[in-house]
């Protein structure tokens, strides 16, 4: 038998090579195929969820729970060998749920506004387009609205990683302490200088108190010679800035495309790691994640050592605090010698039985002691 020369089987399998290769064609009707199936499942996945909801109301549960959520979301991360990002998968999954959701229920959630505010994002972050998204002008107002029932949600900032607390919202849980965290989004800022100028001409620059303190070396440096104006958000600082024109605003990139104002710079904040936390705060308690945190109000005798003895019991039996601020009680600042009150995060659910031995022994050392909610523990989302 005649043996093929070696040049004609290599023509033979480029031959075949080629034609395995696959089109630009038949690589977008694969797309349409997968399309329809992810259709039908998500569509599975939502009567699913419809039924759950049916079980929730019968059994008096709530539609959001945060710990559920966030055990949904590890799950689908865990199980994703890639070449998606993470970061992609999570907004996929959070609008998912966001949506499903509102087939079980329309919620009502307010934060600080205007939209595109940082609030917003924080409240889009958790849950999702579809909602109700209530815009209000004051942290107070949050808690009023929450407090009324107008809202079933609201979102407050708690502390940022910059300037550290953020006293109207520890205000209002002393005036408010019936009211719960129910989860926290940690949200990595990014400061935009915003404008419709040159950055040179710019004489005014606009922003919630915060935000311009979080990048006051930045604009000390940049910007001397302009004006620093606080207004009640970033969000309406973009809108101001929108309106004239040797104005700019700090405000997040979203803010900017919403007012057409175009970036001067990105990232001037002075932290490269500047983290705000907000709260979700409800009328209920949080379920057990297994991987919470849970946070106190306490009102300690103003005396020498007090402190220390009060939250001894933590360090006795094992739980970890993480975060301590204390806060002048209301009408007391001008007093000789105020009284303080103490804002403390530890680590632990208040279902877990150390946690709940020691903040009873901790109790019984504080003239009062509230506990503002056991929530699941947030990681750092980009802003």
């Amino acid at each position: 038998m005649a043996r093929k020369s070696s040049s004609s089987v290599g023509k033979t399998t480029e031959a075949a090579d080629a034609k395995k290769a696959p089109t630009l064609a038949s690589l977008r009707s694969e797309i349409d195929r997968l399309d329809k199936e992810l259709v039908a499942l998500l569509n599975r996945r939502a009567e699913i969820a419809v039924e759950i909801g049916k079980v929730k109301h019968a059994n008096g549960l709530e539609v959001f729970s945060a710990s559920r959520e966030e055990e949904v979301l590890a799950k689908v991360l865990a199980a994703s060998q890639g070449p998606l990002p993470k970061e992609t998968l999570r907004a996929v999954f959070r609008e998912l749920m966001s949506g499903t959701r509102s087939l079980q229920r329309a919620l009502r959630v307010a934060y600080l506004g205007p939209k595109h505010s940082y609030s917003h994002l924080a409240a889009v972050a958790r849950f999702g387009e579809a909602v109700e998204h209530v815009p209000l002008g004051s942290i107070a107002a949050v808690f009023e609205e929450l407090n009324r029932r107008h809202v079933q949600y609201g979102i407050v900032p708690l502390e940022n990683s910059t300037d550290g607390r953020i006293a109207d919202t520890l205000e209002m849980f002393v005036k408010l302490p019936n009211l719960k965290i129910r989860a926290e989004v940690r949200l990595r800022i990014h400061h935009c200088l915003l404008g419709r100028c040159e950055w040179g001409q710019v004489r005014r620059v606009y922003s919630k108190s915060q935000a311009l303190s979080q990048c006051r070396n930045w604009l000390g440096k940049n910007l001397p010679q302009a004006a620093k104006v606080e207004v009640v958000s970033t969000a309406a600082a973009a809108e101001l800035a929108s309106r004239e024109e040797f104005a700019a605003a700090v405000a997040s990139k979203s803010a900017g495309q919403a007012y057409g104002l175009d970036i001067l710079a990105e990232n001037v904040e002075d932290q490269v790691d500047n983290v705000t936390r907000f709260a979700v705060i409800a009328e209920t308690p949080e379920a057990r994640s297994g991987r919470d945190k849970t946070t106190l109000m306490a009102r300690i005798p103003n005396a020498p050592g007090s402190l220390v003895k009060t939250i001894a019991p933590f360090e006795k039996l094992g739980v970890n605090m993480t975060w301590i601020e204390s806060f002048p009680m209301p009408g007391s600042a001008s007093d000789k010698n105020p009284s303080y009150l103490f804002f403390l995060d530890v680590e632990g659910h208040t279902d877990d039985p150390l946690v709940q031995k020691a903040i009873e022994t901790v109790r019984r050392r504080c003239e009062r002691l509230d506990v503002l909610g056991s929530y699941p523990r947030g990681e750092v989302l980009e802003g």
